[in-house]
């Protein structure tokens, strides 16, 4: 199993992009890492709100997938360059300042890959 430095994994996440949506919240990912695939969002935590993959989308190319739908029989590729939106839908746990937002998704080479980030509104 490929191990991912967390100093890397942090590199995904685009600074400033964390938004406060009427019902939820929006984070924009960036692969900068080199070609891979998606298997997997277990959960977002932002703050102390906790959104299981049934409350999460993510949107890239043009297309909407949810996070249900996404798994080792059916994972997104994530190429190099390539950008997404992920949105989580529920109640709105973004407050004016300093969140903490942390993402479990899976990686069929890396397994479970933990994204642990502070964002600023």
């Amino acid at each position: 199993m490929v191990v991912v430095p967390e100093f890397l994994i942090k590199r995904i996440y685009q600074k400033g992009s964390l938004k406060k949506l009427d019902e939820g919240a929006s984070v924009v990912l960036k692969n900068v890492l080199g070609p891979g695939f998606i298997s997997g969002f277990n959960y977002v935590k932002i703050n102390d709100t906790v959104y299981e993959s049934k409350d999460v989308k993510f949107i890239t190319n043009g297309q909407e997938i949810s996070g249900t739908e996404v798994s080792e029989a059916n994972p997104i590729a994530f190429r190099l360059g390539q950008s997404g939106t992920l949105v989580m839908s529920g109640k709105s746990s973004v407050v004016d300042g300093a969140n903490k937002i942390f993402i479990e998704a899976m990686n069929p080479e890396a397994g479970k890959v933990c994204l642990s980030v502070e964002d600023i509104v």
